[in-house]
């Protein structure tokens, strides 16, 4: 038996990423049951981030100043900018260490059937970004989906018409993977975007 109250947390706690509603019955029970000072800094802390944590001016990731620190930092290369769909995919390329430019992100991919439109993915911030001059390689980091790969063509239309190299990141083959374990669309991948060994 639920208050009312209580069916509205159940209910607001599905929002959350693969959070349904017997999942979020657990997670509220388990905060009235044996964490509410946790449950309060949570609040707190998510009512905080909600009101300080915008977008970069710049490249569209999260940041509570005007540039984030990726942006503001004068030890990388302004003339690299990788296009990614999300900041987690910032997240993760910034965890190999690998690479050195900058950013800017879409927050998704070209969906007209969704109405995500160019607009929507903040291209014409991008289109003059790139009309500066600053950048010569656009590399393309957005997913293998339909959508992702069409977002990929309009990227690298759009880097060719500014006279900026556009470059596609590799998909393939994980390191200690085994091939008898791999698809087959990743084998396609792999194989067709080999290089010189």
């Amino acid at each position: 038996m639920s208050t009312p109250l209580l069916a509205d947390l159940i209910k607001a706690l599905t929002i959350l990423p693969g959070v349904g509603p017997k999942s979020a019955q657990r997670i509220a029970f388990n905060l009235l049951e044996r964490n509410r000072d946790g449950a309060r800094r949570l609040a707190r802390v998510l009512e905080e981030a909600m009101e300080r944590i915008g977008q970069c001016a710049r490249c569209r990731t999260f940041s509570e100043t005007a540039l984030c620190r990726t942006c503001a930092s004068s030890s990388r290369d302004p003339g690299l900018l990788c296009i990614v769909e999300t900041p987690l995919d910032v997240a993760s390329i910034e965890q190999s260490a690998s690479f050195k430019g900058l950013y800017f992100v879409l927050m998704g991919r070209l969906s007209p059937i969704d109405g995500i439109t160019p607009e929507t993915l903040g291209l014409p911030l991008l289109e003059q970004r790139l009309a500066e001059g600053e950048v010569r390689e656009l590399i393309v980091a957005t997913g293998t989906t339909m959508e992702g790969e069409a977002t990929a063509h309009y990227l690298r239309q759009m880097a060719r018409r500014h006279g900026v190299t556009p470059t596609r990141i590799a998909y393939g083959v994980p390191v200690g993977g085994e091939l008898e374990y791999v698809d087959g669309t990743t084998l396609s991948l792999a194989i067709s975007s080999r290089r010189e060994y």
